[in-house]
């Protein structure tokens, strides 16, 4: 080969190379894009997005207080005739007894001080108010008017149901913990509550007594997030169609969020609930929801296409999303479990038992499409088809230890099976696994263990 075609061949391997390589790289004098510059920006984003997300988490309501309030008018409840509302009013005793929790962190000093020597009367909704005022009830944020007494609104934020507390100074008052389902909050209760539910019976097109009658049934630690889209308030048995609040803890590397498959992650769940449950200001976007014969209830009002000409929610999903997948599974306290047995029952679960095979360690649900048909876990399917498409997820295992808060109610989505024990009864009924009883006591202690 000449010498001209050696530097014709080296031009264009040169050109080719060029194309090839980022202008960054090419350029020594511009900035750099990698290397520790982008570890710092991920880390930096990392921490912004942990602060933002916990703060949206626990305290914005994004515009809700625009329909609890405005429309449904549950601040009057709240209040009561003698301070501006309606009826008896709300007391901290009452909101207990709710299931509403009190942040023992931001309760101001002279009220705890005062509450230590028991000056606080705890059945005078003035005293609610006071604690709204100091942004010290989980999950609810009080609107005051000028004169700073007046309650004017309420709104929610995503730690009324996914969110409770320690207990500390007393049950109901204590420290945060987010992520933790709140198994003693009445929804249904406190919706009861408000002064007008002109907006649920429109949207549902049944009777106000129907509509309290269908909330009524969810009781404690319950919640219907479908009855919006579908409509159906009982399920063919006469029970409530309502499943319980999950935890929202440990759900990094998990696929579908829900009880019921294929809704989507927990991204897709903070914009629904954000959107058509805790009914914020937003955008929100699912077709499916245009099936009016799946669907009559979402489809009429098009729930899958809204469009808010405010929108509070959309821009904080991501931190939002980032906080959640950072909240870490509660380990077991010493005692809970025994050991020795719990590694019985380890051998068990990975083999004999057939948990593993849908519970894979550690996700403890299927890496991938986690989704099941109810005559695979040997259930009825009515919840299932509520869900796009007519499957269960495999719920990961977490804190099974924790039936004072966590599992209280119960397990599966509608707390139907009360313990462990019942739990691996079924299985070992349905999967014919001849389980010994003592194989079955191993088995629970391992789970308490994970």
């Amino acid at each position: 080969m000449s010498l001209r075609s050696h530097g014709t061949a080296a031009f264009f391997l040169l050109l080719l190379c060029s194309t090839m390589i980022p202008a960054a790289a090419q350029t020594a004098k511009k900035a750099s894009v990698g290397g520790k510059e982008f570890d710092a920006a991920a880390a930096a984003q990392a921490r912004r997005f942990l602060e933002e997300g916990r703060e949206t988490f626990r305290f914005d309501t994004f515009g809700s207080e625009d329909f609890w309030g405005g429309k449904l008018k549950l601040h009057e409840a709240i209040a009561g005739e003698k301070l501006g509302g309606k009826g008896p009013g709300l007391s901290p005793k009452k909101a207990l007894e709710l299931g509403l929790k009190v942040d023992l962190n931001a309760v101001p000093k002279d009220v705890a001080a005062a509450l230590n020597k028991g000056k606080v009367d705890l059945d005078d909704p003035a005293s609610t108010l006071l604690l709204l005022k100091a942004n010290a009830v989980v999950g609810v944020t009080g609107f005051f008017g000028d004169d700073g007494k007046t309650l004017t609104s309420v709104g929610i934020q995503c730690a009324v149901c996914h969110s409770t507390v320690d207990d500390a100074y007393a049950p109901g008052i204590g420290r945060r913990l987010d992520g933790w389902p709140n198994r003693d909050l009445d929804i249904g209760a406190i919706v009861g509550l408000a002064p007008d539910l002109t907006a649920f019976t429109e949207m549902l097109q049944i009777s106000e007594a129907d509509v309290k009658k269908a909330v009524a049934a969810w009781g404690p630690g319950k919640f219907d997030a479908e009855l919006n889209l579908d409509g159906k308030a009982f399920r063919p048995d006469g029970k409530t169609a309502a499943t319980l609040n999950p935890p929202a803890f440990g759900l990094a590397g998990v696929n579908n969020h829900t009880w019921t498959g294929a809704w989507g992650n927990v991204s897709y769940w903070n914009a629904y609930v954000g959107n058509l449950e805790m009914h914020g200001k937003g955008v929100f976007y699912d077709p499916r929801l245009d099936d009016a014969e799946k669907y009559p209830v979402a489809a009429r009002t098009k729930q899958g296409h809204k469009q808010d000409k405010e929108d509070r929610i959309t821009a904080k999903l991501p931190a939002l999303h980032f906080y959640q997948l950072s909240l870490p599974t509660p380990q077991p306290p010493n005692g809970t479990f025994d050991s020795a047995a719990a590694e019985k029952g380890k051998a068990l679960f990975n083999d004999k038992a057939k948990c593993s095979t849908c519970h894979v360690p550690p996700l403890f649900t299927e890496p991938g499409w986690n989704l099941h048909t109810a005559d695979e876990i040997g259930i009825d399917d009515f919840q299932a088809v509520r869900s796009p498409d007519g499957r269960y997820r495999t719920a990961p295992l977490r804190a099974l230890w924790n039936m004072e808060k966590v599992h209280k109610g119960g397990f599966y989505h509608d707390g139907r099976f009360a313990t462990l024990e019942d739990v691996v009864e079924h299985y070992n009924d349905h999967l014919k696994l001849d389980l010994s009883t003592q194989e079955k006591d191993d088995l629970i202690e391992y789970l308490k263990s994970i």
